[in-house]
Order: structure tokens, then C-alpha cells, then sequence
């Protein structure tokens, strides 16, 4: 499978959040991983409960480095993986990850914006079985429209798998404060609304949705279907 943009008459990356992103992650994309491993906590925890039927498609809005979809591919080794992300830095660095784990014809990545995409035009597919974010809602402006557009892109009987920051609300202020000025650097805001627009958002498609508070508050885990 091969690297995919959005035409640009639907979906196209916004010019402006594209190049922050690309200026952000430019040149820390090269170490990323190694840094995030001890903050964004929570992502393993998503993987494993993914639960993808054998012969399954699964779909990651905003996939960065590719850490996560190279995690899940080599865990669920029957499933088509697919990864959407805004920033073309980040995307050649997760193709080299996909490619250098001999993953690439089980894995297509694609260019395009999480809030408003076409999966069928990037990578043949119109819906998955499952799709997740991790730690990405809480970077991207008009987020609740990636929620929309998630579970709009769900196969019947698919699932949504969200982990993210939460609002810390079982640690001590001083760590809040510390945390929310550290993320400001990277244009990361912790959504105090994401609980709520998601049981808004599974009441409105009728499925369930599963909640839970990890790390006395540090992240928040959710499944929707």
C-alpha cells in the first residue's frame, strides 16, 4: 500500500494548522517517540482493547510517527491498517516506520484533515471496522467534528477508541498547572468538553458508550459502538 493525499476539491488540509503542525514537529519528529512514551499514557491500553476481527479494517485520525498503527498491525497481524494525519513531516516518518517493519502491504497512510475527510477517495474504503485517536483530539481545532466524522466512518457494528488527555482532576493543582503549560508549547489543550460531546454523540448515532477516568484523572479512555 502506498502514501495517499485528498484531492483538493474535498478535505484538504487547511493551509495554516498543516504548516504548524509541519513547523512543530519538523524536526522532533526525529525523536518523538522517545520523548512521549512517558506522558501520553493510555495508548497501549487503546491498542489492546481494539479487539479487530480477523480480516478487519482499522482507521487512526491523526497517526503521527506511526508509532501507534505499527503497534496494532504487528498486535492484530489479519487486519488492514489505514493512517490519516495533517502533517506531511510526520508522515514520512511514520511511512519509514511502516516500511521498516516490512508492514507497507497491510498499512496505507494518507494526507488529509481529521475534521472533514473523504476515506473513500485516499484509500479505497468508505467505512472501518474500527477506527481510534490517541492523543490527537486535543491538537486539532473543530475536534468535535473528528468525533462526527469518526463515527460517521464506522462500519455497522464498528467501534470508536479515543484516549487523551483529561482534566487531571484527582492530582494536585501544581501538576495541572505544570502540564497545561508544558502542552501550551506544542498547541495541546486538553478538551474539558470530550466526555460530553461524546455521550452527545453516541446518543445521536444510538450506540453506547464506555468512559473511564485513567490515572486519577491524567487521561481519559472512551469506546463508542
Amino acid at each position: 500500500m502506498s502514501t495517499s493525499e485528498l484531492p483538493a476539491r474535498h478535505g484538504e488540509p487547511p493551509a495554516g494548522h498543516a504548516e504548524l503542525m509541519d513547523g512543530v514537529y519538523r524536526w522532533q519528529r526525529h525523536f518523538y517517540d522517545l520523548t512521549r512514551k512517558y506522558y501520553l499514557l493510555g495508548r497501549d491500553r487503546l491498542i489492546s482493547g481494539l479487539d479487530v476481527p480477523a480480516g478487519g479494517t482499522v482507521l487512526e485520525l491523526g497517526c503521527g510517527t506511526g508509532r501507534n498503527i505499527v503497534l496494532a498491525a504487528r498486535r492484530y497481524p489479519e487486519a488492514r491498517f489505514f493512517g490519516l494525519d495533517i502533517s506531511a513531516e510526520m508522515l514520512e516518518t511514520a511511512n519509514a516506520a511502516v516500511a521498516r517493519e516490512g508492514l507497507s502491504g497491510r498499512v496505507m497512510l494518507g494526507r488529509g484533515d481529521a475534521t472533514d475527510f473523504d476515506a473513500k477517495a485516499l484509500f479505497g474504503l468508505a467505512s472501518f471496522d474500527r477506527i481510534f485517536v490517541s492523543y490527537s483530539l486535543s491538537m486539532i481545532p473543530g475536534w468535535e467534528k473528528t468525533v462526527s466524522a469518526a463515527l460517521a466512518g464506522l462500519s455497522p457494528g464498528g467501534s470508536l477508541h479515543v484516549v487523551d488527555f483529561g482534566q487531571q482532576e484527582a492530582l494536585p493543582r501544581w501538576f495541572r498547572t505544570l502540564l497545561r503549560g508544558w502542552l501550551k508549547k506544542f498547541h495541546v489543550e486538553p478538551r474539558e468538553a470530550l466526555r460530553d460531546v461524546l455521550e452527545s454523540e453516541s446518543a445521536r448515532v444510538g450506540a453506547s458508550l464506555r468512559f473511564r477516568t485513567l490515572y486519577r484523572g491524567y487521561a481519559w479512555l472512551a469506546v463508542v459502538g
